[in-house]
C-alpha cells in the first residue's frame, strides 16, 4: 500500500492545493494585462521561446509573481490546521508550534515569543516586497 497520510508530502500537498489559488490569481491578473505583441516582437527579433520568456514575460509577470507569493508566504507559514490533520500532530511547523504552546501546553510566554518571531518574518517578508516593488507605484503603503 502508498501510505500518504501522516507524512511531510501530505503536508506540503494540502498547503498546496490549499494555497494554490492564492497564486494563480495574482499571476493571472498580471499575464492578462500583458501585451503579447511583445512575444510576438521577441519572436520576430528570432528570440527562442525560452529567451522570451526569460525577457519579456518574466519580467513583466514579476508584480503578479511577488504578490502572489506574498499570498501564498503569509498564511503558509502559520498554518496549523492542514499540517495537525494531514501530518498526525507529528510533524512541526510554525504556525502548530504556537497552537501546541497556547491550547496545550499553556506555555503562553514561549506561544508569544513565536508568535512575534512568526511576526518578524511576515515583516520580513513585507520588507522585501516593498523595496522589490519600489517605482512601480504598486507598493503597500506607497505614495
Amino acid at each position: 500500500t502508498f501510505d500518504l497520510l501522516y507524512t511531510n508530502e501530505a503536508i506540503l500537498i494540502g498547503l498546496v492545493y490549499s494555497y494554490l489559488p492564492f497564486m494563480v490569481l495574482p499571476l493571472y491578473a498580471s499575464l492578462e494585462k500583458m501585451d503579447f505583441r511583445l512575444i510576438e516582437a521577441a519572436s520576430d527579433l528570432y528570440a527562442s521561446k525560452w529567451q522570451a520568456a526569460r525577457h519579456v514575460i518574466i519580467p513583466l509577470a514579476k508584480p503578479g509573481i511577488i504578490a502572489g507569493s506574498l499570498l501564498v508566504f503569509i498564511p503558509s507559514i502559520g498554518a496549523f490546521i492542514a499540517p495537525d490533520l494531514l501530518g498526525g500532530g507529528k510533524r512541526l511547523m510554525l504556525g502548530s508550534l504556537i497552537h501546541f504552546q497556547f491550547a496545550t501546553a499553556r506555555n503562553w510566554p514561549f506561544g508569544a515569543a513565536v508568535s512575534i518571531l512568526l511576526m518578524v518574518f511576515v515583516m520580513v517578508a513585507l520588507l522585501i516586497y516593498n523595496r522589490a516593488n519600489k517605482g512601480q507605484g504598486v507598493a503597500m503603503g506607497g505614495h
